[in-house]
């Protein structure tokens, strides 16, 4: 027994292999530097702290050795059997066979030719020895190979996943009927999603860099990413939750943001609320949802506040949304965009204008979030203006100015403008403000009615007649109203002014219904001489 097993192996405390020295150290260039060509009988000790592969991997070295270089290299133990050879400096070949350092190349060579499961098998091991897998070109090999398949079977579908028991490779798709469901065709392009979700985080990084450097579809790659993150979160612990939500994020950010669903960016930003990302890592995902501003909907921005704020809504991470859709150049490349945008904010504003605490200065950094372009009216902010100074009653008078100031009272409706005329929640300059304003709408108006003339014999439109005497009047109750304010004395011109306007929209008045009782006369002429025609008896041919 001491002659045969003549070498104690201790396999990083694991297991203790006795073996025989000679045979070993004939393939292992480390042993034979190490005993030499020592005879001595006495049983010699090695201890390995850091064998790759552990004790089940130097068992299959020892197979190699004691089977005179004969063993069965395949994806589940290359790897483990390159390290170990490595480790073991196995680049001696013995009685002309093939050593097992270069037996594991030759088999590296031949990844390309491997089937889908073979790769992988051999992936998974590579999470385990990734320095090791780096270096020997396994991974990089398995990663190309991997992708390789995806683009080439892309319109494909293979036999099965690995748990299929055939897993010689794939099969297309021999079903075109035309009346094949949009459920199974989905189920097609996305059989391998199931297959790499069992990679770790840092695999899946590589293989999404390699998949973009192949001009791989954008859209399937994001989809991927969102299973596999939905994946991974069933069985993860806090850390792995984190480590896998980085990945996934910062993948997502080397997409085109059109691929990316923003439904589903957001269902990201809800789990990441909960959880210690990288400041950077979150600046991205707020960027990519920033950009998409225009597809979000008023319940994926009412995200409750930061623990230990006392605001209701997050209104900082809104600001940070529209920051970000700005910096990428919404209102510049699609005005429709940014309106769509501003509808939005408009109904997230009424939302937060109730909150007690939140302050004017968030408040007014809403209202001024957008450019002016972005708005045809701003009736919706101004109730939502009224409503906040409802809330926040104890505003001084310089707080209630400068949330005033941001208004635009030319984009105010006619009755906007009357209920902010009475409206004594606001600043007695901002009713004044909208008085004026009212003022130069008449006054264009009354300039473009001075410029019509009137033309009996000329086409009119009674409807159109109509609609004026209409608006005419509701701008003569504006004027009217006017007077029942209680202007300082400063504004006593302005008060006469208003009262001459007064008297210019009586007179307009006046003229339209002269003009509606002159076109009544013309279609009542018109409808007479149309019935005598008719009446007239036609003649004999």
């Amino acid at each position: 027994m001491a002659v045969c097993c003549d070498l104690e192996v201790d396999v990083n405390g694991e297991e203790t292999f006795l073996v025989h020295k000679k045979i070993v150290g004939s393939y292992s260039g480390r042993l034979s530097k190490l005993f030499g060509k020592s005879t001595n009988a006495k049983r010699n000790k090695v201890v390995f702290h850091d064998f790759p592969g552990g004790a089940e991997n130097f068992e299959l070295v020892s197979r190699f050795c004691y089977n005179e270089g004969k063993i069965d290299v395949n994806p589940s133990n290359i790897l483990f059997l390159y390290s170990a050879a490595q480790f073991m400096e196995m680049n001696t070949s013995v009685s002309g066979t093939c050593n097992l350092l270069e037996k594991t190349k030759k088999s590296i060579e031949e990844i390309s030719y491997w089937t889908w499961s073979d790769l992988l098998v051999a992936l998974k091991h590579c999470q385990d020895l990734q320095p090791i897998a780096t270096f020997s070109g396994v991974l990089e090999k398995c990663l190309d190979s991997l992708v390789g398949r995806l683009a080439i079977t892309s319109e494909a579908s293979p036999c099965a996943s690995t748990s299929s028991p055939d897993s010689s490779g794939f099969r297309l798709s021999c079903d075109s009927r035309s009346t094949e469901s949009l459920k199974n065709s989905f189920s097609r392009a996305t059989w391998w999603f199931e297959d790499l979700s069992v990679l770790s985080p840092d695999l899946i990084g590589m293989l999404i860099e390699l998949m973009v450097s192949r001009k791989y579809n954008h859209v399937m790659i994001s989809r991927f990413l969102f299973h596999y993150q939905k994946s991974k979160f069933c069985t993860a612990s806090s850390d792995e939750k984190c480590k896998v939500l980085e990945i996934v994020i910062d993948m997502l950010y080397t997409l085109d943001p059109i691929s990316i669903s923003c439904k589903n960016l957001f269902g990201i930003l809800r789990v990441v609320l909960s959880l210690k990302i990288g400041k950077s890592c979150r600046n991205k995902l707020e960027s990519m949802i920033g950009s998409q501003m225009d597809q979000a909907t008023l319940d994926n921005l009412l995200i409750p506040s930061p623990y230990g704020s006392t605001y209701l809504y997050d209104v900082n991470l809104v600001l940070r949304f529209l920051k970000a859709f700005r910096h990428g150049g919404g209102w510049q490349l699609s005005p429709m965009r940014m309106k769509k945008v501003a509808s939005l904010i408009d109904l997230y504003i009424a939302e937060v204008a109730p909150d007690p605490c939140l302050k004017s200065s968030k408040f007014l950094a809403l209202l001024v979030a957008l450019p002016d372009s972005a708005r045809d009216s701003w009736d919706e902010l101004y109730h939502a203006m009224d409503i906040y100074l409802e809330v926040h009653a104890g505003l001084s008078e310089e707080e209630k100015m400068k949330i005033c100031c941001a208004l635009n009272y030319e984009k105010l409706s006619t009755e906007a403008c009357m209920h902010l005329s009475q409206n004594a929640r606001f600043p007695s300059k901002s009713t004044v403000q909208a008085l004026i304003s009212q003022q130069l709408k008449l006054k264009n108006l009354l300039q473009g009615t001075n410029n019509t003339k009137l033309y009996t014999d000329s086409p009119l439109n009674f409807n159109d007649i109509q609609g004026k005497a209409k608006k005419d009047e509701a701008t003569k109750q504006v004027v009217l109203y006017s007077g029942r304010l209680d202007i300082s004395a400063e504004n006593e011109k302005l008060r006469a002014h208003l009262q001459r306007m007064q008297w210019r929209v009586v007179e307009l008045e006046k003229v339209c219904k002269k003009m509606q009782t002159q076109m009544a006369k013309i279609m009542k002429s018109k409808v007479s001489s149309h019935s005598a025609a008719r009446s007239l008896p036609r003649l004999c041919s």
